[in-house]
């Protein structure tokens, strides 16, 4: 499946806007056909965007259950003898969806996109209606999990991921045309061998007798670099300019469908050519050392939640530069296509991650606790769950394996790992993982409460991606304490002789708090805790990459310890930035790669 796109052949219309929307509360939209009309008693509600903060309702921001989407619209009288396509982007965490009084669709998983071919369905020139119905529940079989607990003011959604639980049509809804003989699917290797580049090109194209995949690579001037024929072959492409950290340089490969010279289908596939691999302990791009700077990130927005919004994306890139910041990690699930596109453009790497996160029933919201259940187990975390999991890796592989920015696959995010039931059920997942990608590290975020020695899937793992609060967390406020914990585990894992990145570190901080000693939820003490994990870093040749939690403040659930949401943020959730931000700012635009 490829994302729409305008071509000479395609079409695509943007179905984003103010829809129709209604609770469900009941659950009997189904039963009673509310797809079959006009939504009744519905509000308007924009899209994209999550539904919970724009009503300016406690009981729509905490809603439960099912929710109803509905709009119309037309399609155009040239798709005539068109295939028509009906693509969202994504719909969290599910969705069934009718075009007219027709089921065509149905899909699990909040972050990755999913369409429907509804030309049998559908007139050209005519007007349609369009019904989406999107459940943001949570269970023990859902990526990320959560469960239903009965209350005495009626049922709650409890999960244990430490953000808030947005939900609805977070990005763009898409009509769109291909030809009936088409493209399907593009899958571009690249590699270096000193100045000559090379592009391995797997094409997957529904085509009739006669007609053959032709493709055109062109540099970033539009100039021809390299044609072949055939749906599987390789080019060659000599004074390459390759795409590289800070130099997102750009191949345009266009894969054609032709027949007696005639051009049947045509689709863009932008390319960066590098390599990413690990040799020993270093992180090599390009066959160069790369030291990871950046963040955690959230697509996360005050109103629109999770929405994705063109002017946030351009800012938030802008601060990262402006930092000096050269990655980040999608925690914790797989971001917006649009932010894919990007890093590409701006040479930022990007670790990507599924949405499985809080897959470890002895911590929840970063407050460490039992809550009541046994992680892996029959009733709770099983292979119902693991198959859902399977499933999330290939379709993030499969939408993202082209962008160059991606250099690291993340399947989970702090999961219970020092059991035998963490083994049982990893093992198998990193194998889906390496057999839809075979060219990148995979890895997974571990928890301090698997520490080195006691963690069971660290060791299916290419690198080893830590979370550590040492001074926030555990010894809290006694940085001295944590800066010789610290090290010393640190240590431990270097032993392992695989690349490490710290992919947590950070201290709540409140803006504007301050005291003359290092008191945590100050400022002064964001700063302090920071440079206490940077000597601890420098000491560890082991260690390839930093990246803080978090970017900025974002919302979670309401509870003692996030006291309106969590405040980690270098920046505050309005992007002012905290003393921290200057603090990092000064140690990574003036530190070369070798210095770090």
């Amino acid at each position: 499946m490829l994302r729409p796109q305008d071509t000479i052949t395609r079409e695509r219309r943007s179905l984003n806007g103010l829809w129709a929307f209604r609770l469900d509360p009941q659950r009997i939209g189904v039963q009673e056909r509310w797809f079959a009309g006009r939504l009744d008693q519905a509000r308007e509600m924009a899209v994209p965007a999550s539904f919970n903060d724009v009503a300016a309702d406690p009981a729509v921001r905490d809603y439960c259950g099912d929710v109803w989407y509905q709009t119309h619209a037309r399609i155009p009288r040239g798709w005539d003898g068109q295939r028509i396509l009906l693509h969202l982007e994504s719909a969290t965490h599910r969705a069934r969806v009718w075009v007219e009084d027709v089921e065509v669709a149905q899909h699990e998983g909040g972050y990755t996109p999913f369409e429907a071919e509804v030309g049998l369905h559908v007139a050209p020139g005519r007007q349609i209606r369009i019904t989406v119905l999107v459940d943001n529940t949570l269970t023990f079989q859902s990526i990320p999990p959560g469960i239903i607990e009965d209350t005495p003011v009626g049922k709650r959604q409890r999960y244990w991921h430490d953000f808030f639980n947005y939900a609805g049509l977070h990005r763009t809804v898409w009509l769109h045309s291909t030809p009936t003989s088409y493209v399907d699917d593009i899958t571009a290797v690249t590699d270096l061998s000193g100045s000559t580049g090379t592009v391995t090109y797997d094409v997957v194209a529904h085509a009739d007798p006669g007609q053959e995949v032709a493709v055109i690579l062109r540099d970033a001037d539009g100039q021809e670099v390299a044609r072949a024929t055939g749906a599987t072959g390789r080019l060659i492409v000599p004074e390459v300019h390759p795409w590289g950290p800070g130099d997102g340089y750009l191949y345009d490969l266009e894969v054609t469908l032709v027949a007696d010279d005639e051009t049947v289908d045509s689709y863009h596939q932008s390319l960066g050519i590098r390599t990413v691999r690990i040799d020993g302990a270093r992180f090599l791009i390009n066959d160069q050392p790369f030291y990871f700077t950046g963040f955690g990130k959230h697509e996360d927005i005050a109103v629109i939640g999770k929405g994705h919004n063109d002017a946030h994306l351009v800012h938030d890139f802008a601060l990262l530069d402006w930092i000096g910041a050269n990655s980040f990690r999608t925690s914790h699930y797989p971001y917006s296509e649009d932010v894919l596109d990007y890093a590409d453009r701006h040479g930022i790497v990007v670790i990507d991650e599924t949405a499985a996160v809080g897959l470890n029933m002895a911590i929840g919201g970063g407050v460490f606790g039992g809550q009541g259940y046994q992680t892996y187990s029959p009733d709770t975390v099983n292979a119902a769950t693991q198959q859902v999991h399977a499933q999330a890796i290939r379709e993030l592989i499969t939408r993202d394996k082209n962008h160059p920015s991606v250099a690291i696959w993340s399947i989970a995010n702090e999961p219970e790992s020092d059991t035998a039931g963490a083994e049982d059920y990893f093992r198998p997942l990193f194998e889906v993982a390496r057999d839809a990608d075979p060219t990148r590290p995979v890895g997974f975020v571990n928890v301090m409460l698997a520490p080195h020695g006691r963690c069971r899937v660290s060791a299916f793992a290419d690198v080893l991606m830590l979370n550590r609060y040492y001074g926030w967390y555990v010894n809290t406020g006694d940085l001295a304490a944590a800066e010789l914990a610290w090290t010393q585990e640190l240590q431990s894992w270097a032993g392992d002789g695989k690349p490490i990145i710290i992919t947590e570190y950070g201290a709540d901080t409140l803006a504007g708090l301050h005291a003359i000693g290092d008191e945590p939820w100050t400022e002064e003490y964001q700063v302090a805790y920071l440079e206490m994990n940077h000597r601890v870093f420098d000491r560890i040749d082991a260690v390839v990459g930093e990246q803080v939690w978090n970017f900025a403040d974002f919302a979670t659930t309401s509870g003692i310890m996030r006291v309106g949401g969590n405040k980690k943020g270098v920046f505050t959730r309005d992007r002012r930035p905290k003393a921290a931000a200057f603090a990092l700012r000064r140690r990574w635009r003036t530190q070369t790669q070798d210095d770090l």
